[in-house]
């Protein structure tokens, strides 16, 4: 998300100033009552966004392109300091953040404390969209996309691919298997999504099958999860939104092997969004978690 006409946001030159006083980022942390971690997120973000490494150790000591800039942002804020208006006009933002519901419970959710706990004057707003058409209940700064990443009317990032595999409930597997070739499904109950069509792992497996056209459907992958889990079949998912059920033992693979998912999530945004501090730093952070 760097761009070099971006304004650095002046909570990360005020970290940024810290850090290269103190010389710890703990004491920096205290200073400016925010956590280590928001302090070692705002020197990231600020060195993303100049596209300079500003500390050369471990010791934080600077680097001779990081002395330069210490100058100016020293200058920089003494300025500020004679107009406590312009200074202080950076109080608390608010960020809406439209995304999937499974994404959001197996991805995000696990991750926001992170976010929040970095960036403590951003006050996040989520809400549910739906897969693939895009409903939004309300107007969102930033949306989560799931699809094939062709989109004409937004500006957009990939932040994640994944692979799918199919799962299924230990009692199902029990009650209908054991299974070691992907032929053994033939006949059995597959449960349907639009999101994941099982043709990609078809045609992976070397099975002319097609797409089943009978049975249970699901437009969230979390429902269907949560389907095959009560036994009703076997899903196809993609492991990392599958990682809840996988962990807690609700869900197991019948199969080793993986395929790729044809498509991915994206974080999408209208042009200009990218300008507002806490939309940037949400999709650095974002991206960066994801990596």
């Amino acid at each position: 998300m760097s761009n070099a006409s971006r304004i650095p946001p002046i909570q990360c030159l005020q970290t940024f100033e810290a850090l290269a006083r103190l010389r710890s980022v703990t004491q920096a942390a205290d200073e400016l009552f925010v956590t280590p971690s928001a302090v070692s997120h705002r020197v990231k973000q600020l060195e993303q966004i100049i596209g300079t490494k500003l500390f050369g150790r471990a010791d934080f000591s600077l680097t001779v392109e990081g002395s330069e800039y210490l100058a100016h942002v020293r200058e920089g804020l003494h300025s500020l300091q004679r107009f406590p208006s312009a200074a202080n006009n950076q109080g608390r933002r608010k960020l809406r953040v439209a995304v999937t519901p499974t994404f959001a419970r197996s991805i995000l959710m696990p991750r926001l404390k992170q976010f929040l706990e970095a960036y403590p004057e951003i006050d996040i707003t989520l809400q549910v969209s739906i897969p693939l058409l895009d409903v939004v209940a309300e107007e969102a700064d930033l949306t989560i996309r799931f699809g094939t990443g062709r989109y004409a009317d937004v500006e957009h990032l990939c932040l994640t691919k994944d692979e799918v595999t199919p799962l299924a409930s230990p009692a199902w597997i029990r009650e209908n298997g054991p299974f070691s070739h992907p032929q053994e499904l033939e006949g059995l109950a597959l449960l349907r999504s639009p999101l994941e069509p099982w043709r990609t792992w078809f045609a992976a497996n070397d099975l002319d099958w097609p797409e089943p056209m009978e049975g249970s459907s699901f437009n969230d992958i979390g429902l269907m999860c949560d389907a095959a889990a009560l036994g009703l079949g076997v899903a196809l998912v993609r492991l990392k939104l599958g990682a809840p059920w996988l962990e807690n033992g609700q869900l197991v693979r019948l199969f080793d092997r993986n395929v790729p998912s044809p498509h991915a999530h994206y974080l999408c945004w209208r042009t200009g969004t990218m300008e507002r501090w806490e939309c940037s730093t949400f999709a650095d952070w974002l991206k960066s978690a994801l990596a």
